[in-house]
């Protein structure tokens, strides 16, 4: 504020942004600091304020491209939540002051882009001021209402470059968001929307198509009413589908389906993102035909799950993935649950097709959590004497159902080498966890695995939802520690790249703390559950338990680099480990001895048999050479001997 040129103000608002979500003292002090940076209205003279502010935001949001957008969004949300019922509302009135403004910028931008030399940076600052302008349509579209107009011809916009796409994309969700919530738009408007979106989806790739597809539904669907339009386009994907599937079925050998590739993928997609947002057996669409639309597409779309070209495996389960949003009772065929299963299980089977089918369960789980919420909104306006949690439960009934047929696969993909595997099964079971819809005691030994991932931003979402379930049920994580601790060692095991080393318990960095010191840290406050879980641990070096050396190994590696925070903890398990050591250690000495005196025993034995063969053999010069070898001493004596022989024996 007081400095608004310092160069280094963007990477500081980005350091700053992303504590918006600590715990709450450092929450309030970003949501203050960034209300008088950015959101206090702005003086209408001072037009350099203005789009000094504009800039810095816009820089910020260009830097979080990478790392994405939810900080941005929770700030919005926090600053504008804050005074939903406050009679005056700054936030809100700057809000609307930045929007009019990034859009007059944007218009600035277009007229500047036919300039050669600056072409490159002012296509960046485009794209970042309608990121930015969809940021806030996220959180308020009634703010962008006003410029709907404004932002339709950019869907035409020429598609050369990264950034040409993301402007088309960004543009799509907002007029997705806004126009539903215009009164009485012109018909030529809404019809230039929809043939604008339809040239797309027909022209350009999978993002673009999402995109527009999404806002496509959002217009036919709460607006226009043109199903006709809709259903033109998904029976031009449909049949060209239909037809190379009959063709396949009569000539398998046949390269119809291999020249035709480019158009089977486009159309595996298209039907698939169509069928997600357009229900496509009502009556709006098929008359009074009594074909059931979602199973014929299931039975195609299945059809090419099943085909020899992975690429072509891959958009079938997208396109399945999207028809299973809009009907999530598919789901529960069984061919659907073999081929999931089978995905998810099998250990050959293609890493893509196994991210596939979690990604698919990510996103259902992500839209079934969208659509709960809106639905709650839209209940509290009606009627606010209304039990929600009983309608939030029935309609969470089928979610819980579908993630119980595909739990255990889920989990076991924590196993798996890839991290990007790993990566969106933890993920599935966050969303999981976080809906409720499983009991959290079953997946506690997996995030507890999770929690010694190599890959810092896994183990902290790991080591977070454990967080959440120790508030919620205490005791859970004491519970299951054990069975955590040696499930984390499979891990392990599954990620170490050189097999003939052995799994170490700690990290090879600068501070050698645990795998699982998170988990320590949890219930080291708890003296008893403290030390009934350090029991356990040591109890799996007693003979009895007959534990693998090599996780013996990793425990130890734990159990010598946990977190400890007084004496008694240490010098506990050191105690415990001198009773260990004079009961098991003693009698593994024992083992140990009696072994090698065996072994020794064996070896003395060939070696005595040796010599006695090769004495027989000698014969008598030998013997002779013998008696001229020995000392005189000795010879006198067994001479002596050989004398008193003979007289005895006159």
């Amino acid at each position: 504020i007081e400095q608004p040129t310092f160069p280094k103000i963007t990477e500081m608002c980005v350091k700053m942004i992303r504590r918006v979500n600590d715990e709450e003292g450092i929450k309030k002090l970003v949501n203050e600091t960034f209300q008088k940076l950015w959101f206090t209205p702005t003086p209408h003279h001072d037009k350099e304020a203005m789009t000094r502010k504009i800039l810095n935001i816009t820089d910020v949001v260009a830097a979080c491209r990478d790392t994405g957008y939810d900080w941005f969004e929770q700030l919005l949300q926090n600053l504008l939540k804050s005074e939903e019922d406050a009679s005056y509302k700054p936030v809100k009135k700057a809000c609307t002051q930045l929007v009019d403004n990034l859009v007059e910028h944007i218009l600035k931008y277009e007229e500047s882009l036919s300039d050669s030399d600056n072409k490159g940076v002012n296509s960046g600052r485009l794209v970042a001021c309608i990121t930015t302008l969809f940021l806030f349509s996220k959180i308020r579209p009634q703010l962008m209402v006003k410029h709907a107009m404004t932002m339709q011809p950019y869907l035409t916009t020429k598609c050369s470059t990264q950034n040409d796409f993301m402007v088309i994309c960004n543009v799509a969700k907002i007029l997705e968001l806004v126009v539903p919530l215009m009164e009485h738009p012109s018909e030529t408007f809404l019809a230039t929307i929809e043939e604008d979106l339809m040239k797309l989806i027909i022209k350009y790739g999978m993002t673009v198509v999402q995109h527009c597809v999404s806002c496509l539904g959002a217009v036919v669907n709460k607006v226009t009413q043109n199903y006709k339009f809709v259903w033109a386009c998904f029976n031009r994907y449909y049949g060209a589908l239909s037809k190379l599937k009959n063709q396949h079925q009569e000539d398998p050998n046949s390269t119809i389906v291999t020249a035709n590739k480019p158009a089977l993928l486009r159309s595996l997609f298209t039907v698939g993102a169509l069928c997600r947002h357009f229900d496509f057996d009502q009556e709006d669409f098929k008359g009074n035909s009594k074909v059931n639309i979602k199973d014929k597409v299931l039975e195609l779309l299945m059809y090419f799950t099943k085909h020899s070209d992975e690429e072509v495996q891959t958009k079938a389960i997208i396109g399945l993935g999207f028809a299973f949003i809009q009907h999530p009772s598919l789901m529960f065929e069984q061919e659907v649950k073999t081929l999931y299963n089978s995905i998810l299980s099998d250990k050959n089977c293609s890493v893509n097709l196994k991210i596939q089918v979690l990604k698919n369960l990510q996103t259902y789980l992500q839209e079934e959590d969208t659509r709960m919420q809106q639905a709650d909104r839209d209940w509290k306006k009606v009627a606010k004497q209304e039990d929600l949690k009983e309608m939030g439960d029935i309609s969470s009934g089928m979610s819980s159902s579908i993630m119980q047929l595909y739990l255990k696969q889920v989990l076991e993909a924590f196993f798996h080498t890839q991290s990007s595997v790993r990566h969106f099964a933890l993920n599935v079971i966050a969303l999981t966890l976080n809906q409720g819809l499983i009991h959290p005691v079953q997946c506690v030994p997996y995030l507890i695995a999770m929690g010694t991932d190599p890959e810092p931003s896994m183990r902290n979402k790991a080591d977070q939802q454990l967080v959440e379930i120790d508030k919620k049920y205490a005791g859970f994580i004491h519970m299951k520690a054990v069975a955590g601790m040696k499930m984390s060692y499979q891990v392990q095991q599954a990620i170490n790249t050189c097999p003939k080393d052995p799994v170490r318990g700690f990290r090879h960095d600068e501070s050698s703390s645990a795998l699982c010191s998170h988990l320590y840290s949890m219930i080291r406050g708890n003296r008893q559950h403290r030390r009934a879980f350090l029991i356990s641990l040591l109890n799996l070096f007693d003979d009895t338990a007959k534990t693998e050396v090599n996780m013996l190994l990793y425990i130890a590696d734990n159990l010598a680099c946990f977190p400890y925070q007084t004496q008694e903890e240490p010098l506990f398990i050191m105690h415990h480990i001198d009773i260990t050591l004079s009961v098991s250690g003693s009698n593994l000495l024992q083992s140990f001895k009696e072994s090698m005196v065996k072994d020794k025993k064996k070896e003395r034995k060939p070696s005595s048999d040796e010599e006695t063969e090769s004495d027989s053999n000698s014969g008598s010069g030998s013997e002779s050479e013998e008696e001229a070898s020995k000392p005189r001493r000795l010879r006198k004596r067994v001479d002596s001997d050989s004398d008193s022989d003979e007289e005895n024996d006159i």
